[in-house]
């Protein structure tokens, strides 16, 4: 008995070996929250909560198989993986289906996010792309990263669809910021978007994201139709208070005032039902998940694997980061959802395989010898 244990204890190393343990304690904690609150959120119906664990096992398995591929081959890859990932965003604004655009492809089974693929790709490309360049980025270096992320950034906003197009962006931005590129960069930047601002207002922005911004602004001017929804997320955080009402007692959401409650919102519903201390439990997470992914970038030992895990890493913040000051009205309302608490099916399978790669940075780095 003691050398089957033995030998089901080391196949089991064996196979889970790429595997950072912390890194998938901490996910499968935060997966365990969201189908507790997605069952409460769902009025109690265990489908959703057997469709989104099965999404869940979907991205288990593709964060296992990307995290055994070592980064050198990873790198070798990345040009091609970007260039093929952008020919579903062409794809989808032919065929895609959605409710304010194109932004999924009816694959029968299920449908299929192909903006999801170029979180991935994105910062695959960025990393492969830095790593082979003189360090801090230079004038030609920046330009032809910023053609990089613009291409899939346009695409995705002639779906349209912002809200995901700014996360692309953002990873590409993150890569580009762990080059070194220097801060006057992004103050030049930030400057240009307030030029042009008021041109994309005018000729770029469809009229439910400028009621969107607007309802930014100022929720209170229409309480009953563009504000509703960030009204009732606001009275849902507000009504938790510090331990929350109970799980399943959360009356936004089951009495049916706050919208979008299993998706966008659903961390709205978390705070109403158990509390600032169920709010802080899982910030507390996410901080863990976005300091693992920094601390394997800053171990890895070539440009391309730091970059990669770091880009990943502050990409996945930038998801808290939204989401969370969307549902408290401290920022417009643009659709991201909350990492592993949301309901939806390609954004959780690309986000765990994206912490695959990561995964597989920490898990293939050299080590020191004596």
């Amino acid at each position: 008995m003691n050398a089957i244990a033995r030998l089901l204890f080391d196949l089991a190393g064996r196979v889970l070996r790429t595997i950072d343990p912390w890194l998938l304690g901490a996910l499968l904690a935060l997966m365990g929250i969201g189908l507790a609150v997605l069952y409460s959120a769902g009025a109690e119906t265990p489908h959703l909560v057997f469709a989104q664990g099965a999404r869940f096992a979907v991205g288990l398995a593709a964060m296992w198989g990307l995290s055994r591929i070592p980064p050198t081959r990873l790198r070798h890859w990345s040009p091609i993986v970007y260039g093929v990932s952008l020919l579903p965003l062409l794809l989808v604004l032919v065929i895609g289906q959605g409710k304010h655009g194109n932004h999924w492809i009816n694959l029968g089974v299920f449908y299929f996010q192909p903006s999801e693929v170029i979180k991935l790709s994105l910062p695959m490309m960025l990393a492969w792309f830095l790593q082979r360049e003189t360090l801090p980025p230079n004038f030609r270096v920046v330009l032809i990263s910023g053609i990089l992320i613009a291409v899939p950034f346009g695409l995705i906003l002639l779906q349209p669809d912002f809200g995901t197009g700014m996360l692309v962006a953002s990873s590409g931005v993150f890569a580009l910021f762990l080059a070194g590129l220097s801060w006057w960069w992004f103050a030049a930047a930030a400057a240009g978007v307030a030029a042009v601002a008021p041109v994309a207002w005018i000729f770029l922005l469809k009229q439910y994201q400028k009621d969107r911004i607007l309802t930014f602004l100022d929720p209170e001017s229409d309480p009953l139709g563009t504000g509703w929804n960030i009204i009732q997320s606001k009275i849902a955080i507000g009504a938790g208070g510090m331990t929350g009402k109970g799980w399943g007692q959360g009356s936004q959401s089951h009495l049916d005032y706050l919208p979008e409650h299993t998706t966008d919102f659903i961390f709205a519903v978390l705070s109403e039902e158990f509390g600032w201390v169920g709010v802080a439990t899982v910030l507390a997470l996410y901080l863990f998940v976005i300091g693992r992914c920094l601390w394997i970038a800053a171990e890895a030992r070539d440009g391309y694997s730091r970059l990669l895990a770091g880009a990943i890493g502050l990409a996945f913040f930038v998801y808290v980061i939204v989401n969370g000051g969307m549902i408290s009205g401290m920022l417009p309302v643009v659709g991201v959802p909350m990492p592993l608490l949301s309901y939806g099916g390609t954004s959780a399978v690309s986000l765990l395989a994206g912490l695959g790669l990561v995964m597989a940075v920490g898990a293939h780095r050299p080590r020191h010898t004596t």
